[in-house]
């Protein structure tokens, strides 16, 4: 999504600083931007214009109570090797593009905005190489994919426009050699990746895999499909509201939350809920505009601690993760594309994903403390 801002530049990557930055995720499986100091405690950016207009036609205001019922889901349990973070803007997206080029047989890319010129490239270098590489882009945002359609298309990629059974194919995904994925909150658009907090999950886990493929190949082929969760997958529209009310519903002791929308009344009714049963809940939200004020107070109201960024040219809040009862044996988390409104959870082709990985949680809950000190504090109004 675009906000009015200027264009920044993405900066070239040296060599030395990817390999550096491949060597730490190989050895950590995961990475993890921290602030010095940062303390995992409760308490402690940009799609639409990125995004009035977009909000108003992209992720509208859901205007009835949905009053979906979910039992806590218990998310798969991986290894270290099958599951591991990337945290933006802090990594960069180097893996990404190493992942596109250590590539051998196939690649598939869904991507909701795609304007990248370095990892357009490097797809076209690897379809060069007779790597089979597929691209989705999304059929809504052809002002701005039209560029890499053009490119990707010119250099033997075969891409198509998303399905019109969807209102936004909103997903952000990659596969490689069907055997590992990067499941992203960001989409491929290198100008805001220097001030956009968003997660990536490079996920092995072969059930996931199998499943995200069957998906992709229904959706390039403009089928329908009912997506399989694999191992611990959130699909919209298929069951993504029932999974993250799930997570919300199920959580004993805490909540961290990172919504760039706060547009559903079902997500705002449960978190309110939960803050009533004696779990603390925090939001890290964005806010640009004013956009939420009712919203946040209204859950400020129900004693939900809220902290806010509202600038478009600046720090900006893009990730979604719904963090349940870090610190404890049943902690579990959602990251994924799904923002928190109707037309995200009920009819855009999105994709998440639920894990209880220790070094994920961790990771979450360090970024999360630090940010929820810079945000501005919402208040009861």
């Amino acid at each position: 999504m675009l906000r009015p801002r200027s264009a920044i530049a993405a900066r070239p990557i040296p060599a030395f600083a990817v390999a550096l930055a491949v060597a730490v995720l190989g050895v950590a499986g995961c990475s993890v931007n921290l602030t010095a100091g940062a303390d995992p405690k409760p308490h402690a950016h940009r799609h639409s214009q990125r995004h009035p207009a977009r909000h108003s036609r992209q992720h509208r205001r859901s205007t009835k109570a949905r009053h979906a019922r979910s039992r806590p889901r218990q998310p798969g349990r991986h290894t270290a090797a099958q599951v591991s973070l990337v945290t933006e803007p802090g990594a960069g997206f180097s893996v990404v593009y190493r992942m596109i080029s250590a590539s051998r047989h196939s690649i598939d890319v869904t991507m909701y905005e795609f304007a990248d010129p370095t990892a357009e490239r490097a797809l076209a270098a690897t379809a060069k190489r007779g790597v089979n590489v597929r691209v989705i882009l999304d059929r809504r945002e052809r002002s701005l994919n039209s560029t890499a359609f053009r490119y990707l298309t010119a250099h033997r990629v075969k891409v198509v426009w998303s399905s019109s059974s969807f209102d936004y194919t909103h997903q952000k995904t990659l596969v490689f050699d069907q055997s590992k994925a990067i499941i992203m909150t960001a989409n491929l658009t290198s100008r805001y990746y220097a001030t956009s907090r968003d997660f990536l999950v490079v996920d092995s886990a072969p059930a996931d895999i199998a499943a995200i493929t069957a998906v992709f190949d229904a959706d390039f082929g403009h089928r329908s499909i009912r997506p399989g969760d694999g191992r611990d997958l959130v699909w919209s529209p298929t069951d993504s509201q029932r999974q993250i009310l799930g997570v919300i519903n199920g959580a004993r002791k805490s909540l961290r939350i990172y919504s760039e929308e706060m547009a559903d009344t079902a997500v705002d009714a449960a978190l309110i809920s939960a803050a009533k049963r004696g779990v603390d809940v925090s939001i890290c939200g964005e806010n640009t505009g004013g956009q939420y004020d009712a919203v946040f107070a209204r859950l400020a109201r129900a004693g939900i601690h809220i902290a806010s960024f509202s600038s478009y040219s600046g720090f900006y809040i893009h990730g979604k993760v719904v963090e349940a009862d870090y610190g404890t044996s049943h902690g579990r988390s959602f990251i994924g594309s799904e923002n928190f409104s109707e037309t995200s959870l009920d009819r855009n082709r999105e994709l998440g994903l639920i894990t209880s990985n220790q070094a994920i949680l961790t990771s979450i809950a360090r970024t999360f403390a630090a940010d929820f000190r810079r945000g501005k504090p919402e208040k009861n109004i």
